[in-house]
């Protein structure tokens, strides 16, 4: 994810109203206790408080306040959680000296997205998580185990994950879409929404072209940066933007942009006329994982926090709230005891024919994160 931008205040209305207990999703309302059932979590297995302190950086509006108060309770950890994460290249510029030396960053744990992540990881900034001491995340899906950003699985954990793909407003393109050239279809000329994230708004580009993100080279991507070159020149793009492309989906300046599955999970429960779907192309995936990076001694507070959220329960209310796509494995039933809706919802639980139309973009080396940057930087004037 890239620039994810807090909602206006009608946006956070949904949101707000769950945060602030007694909410009713789906037809049931939430029990303002549900966080406090942690089944085998470690901590209280081990008979106590893990106390101490963890600083937590993440993506605005990414938890909601009663799971930071009631992972407090359960643990006793001083939190201090922080939203401040709002851009993968901005994290990397402002924390790239300071890791380089060890020295204190001011938070254990950070969600960088996964090819963020495997930068960190290459450049030694990161430490082993303290898997063994989180015996919850035994219930990380069999997908996200090896993956290509982290290959030993021993580096991070992933915290939500979710797809990219078409987010469209039926009232203004008047049909269906299914493709991801439908993003240049000329009918659209200045309502088009192209995301900053260049793994998405250019993976989503090459499907379309029929080229697979997960291989390409920058050589096979040349043409599809030229088509997204003439798009932004043309006014075909009326803007790039973070995930405040909500504001103009809704608003119907956008009739069709790149979009990220758990936004529109939530807008489509208030405006019928909002709609997801995977191109039949494919789509990307991505996913925001959890990090623990050097120079923090928080050990024990960083495996209670992985433990806790790793939990059934817990990873289930995170998801009655968050709505993109849980790593934790055999949470639809608990999903369904609190919002009915959601455990059933394809956004949440792709079915496997659209599983296997995603997507992960490659991991760059060096000069190619360059050269796709540079010339991503150009499209968007950025």
């Amino acid at each position: 994810m890239a620039k994810k931008i807090k909602p206006t205040s009608d946006q956070l209305s949904r949101r707000d109203f769950i945060m602030r207990g007694g909410a009713v999703v789906g037809g049931l309302a939430l029990a303002p206790s549900i966080l406090s059932n942690t089944g085998a979590f470690a901590a209280r297995a081990r008979g106590g408080n893990v106390g101490g302190k963890l600083s937590v950086l993440n993506w605005p509006l990414y938890i909601d306040e009663k799971a930071e108060a009631q992972f407090k309770k359960a643990t006793g950890i001083n939190l201090k959680y922080s939203e401040a994460l709002n851009d993968n290249n901005e994290f990397f510029a402002k924390y790239q000296e300071p890791l380089s030396k060890g020295s204190n960053v001011g938070f254990d744990i950070a969600m960088p997205t996964s090819w963020m992540a495997n930068r960190l990881l290459k450049l030694g900034y990161l430490q082993k998580l303290p898997l063994t001491d989180a015996p919850n995340v035994a219930n990380l899906s069999p997908g996200f185990q090896s993956p290509a950003w982290d290959p030993s699985g021993e580096y991070t954990l992933p915290w939500q994950t979710g797809m990219t793909g078409l987010a469209y407003n039926i009232k203004v393109t008047g049909r269906e879409l299914t493709s991801a050239n439908d993003l240049f279809d000329p009918k659209f000329k200045g309502k088009v929404g192209m995301l900053y994230e260049m793994r998405d708004t250019v993976g989503l580009t090459l499907l379309g072209d029929g080229v697979d993100p997960a291989t390409v080279t920058y050589k096979q991507a040349r043409p599809s940066m030229r088509k997204l070159q003439k798009a932004a020149d043309s006014g075909q793009i009326r803007r790039f933007t973070g995930n405040d492309y909500q504001d103009d989906l809704v608003s119907g300046d956008f009739a069709v942009c790149v979009g990220w599955s758990g936004d529109v999970a939530q807008l489509v429960l208030e405006n019928e006329d909002l709609r997801f779907v995977i191109p039949d192309e494919g789509g990307m995936r991505f996913a925001d994982v959890m990090v623990w990076v050097k120079g923090s001694k928080a050990k024990a507070q960083v495996a209670a926090w992985l433990d806790y959220f790793y939990t059934v329960d817990n990873a289930a209310q995170l998801e009655a709230f968050i709505q993109y796509i849980s790593p934790v494995a055999g949470i639809q039933p608990a999903l369904a005891a609190l919002d009915p809706v959601a455990a059933k919802s394809e956004l949440i639980f792709p079915p496997e024919s659209v599983e296997a139309r995603l997507k992960t973009f490659k991991i760059l080396n060096a000069k190619e994160e360059k050269q796709f940057d540079n010339a991503f930087a150009k499209i968007t004037g950025s």
